[in-house]
């Protein structure tokens, strides 16, 4: 013990780094469990998409959504989201709905976002767009909305 505390005492820069990242991964765990929404991967996306017709949301601009996105994927801003602009996917509402951005953080603040608006089955694309291309996964490219 008394090496441990030796340690902390001769290296406090290190500590405080080695706490915080303790620190954001319990909180990353917590979050994960107390969310509403689901987080999928791309072969977990895909058989939402064809076995229950799951709809994709697309809350990335209209330019980056105009390089590339899922087949017959809604494009509506995170913006409009935030700011309960939903009669794009109202129609929706009782559908599995995928949300995906460039990386997945942005897409989980829109499904916390749709299951406050009352979405009952939401889901998270985990890594979003770069997962999905990296996983050479089918990509559209051009407007689509």
């Amino acid at each position: 013990m008394h090496e441990f505390i030796d340690f902390l005492t001769r290296n406090p820069i290190l500590s405080l780094a080695w706490v915080a990242l303790a620190a954001l991964f319990i909180s990353s765990l917590v979050q994960g469990k107390l969310s509403k929404f689901t987080t999928v991967d791309h072969q977990a996306a895909t058989l939402l998409i064809n076995k229950e017709d799951a709809k994709i949301l697309d809350v990335r601009g209209e330019d980056e959504f105009k390089k590339g996105h899922i087949v017959d994927a809604l494009n509506v801003p995170l913006s409009q989201i935030k700011n309960n602009q939903l009669a794009t996917v109202e129609k929706h509402k009782n559908s599995p709905i995928i949300v995906v951005c460039n990386a997945g953080i942005s897409s989980s603040q829109a499904a916390n976002t749709l299951v406050k608006a009352g979405f009952d089955k939401v889901y998270n694309l985990k890594g979003g767009m770069t997962d999905w291309n990296a996983a050479n996964m089918p990509v559209v490219r051009g407007k689509k909305r």
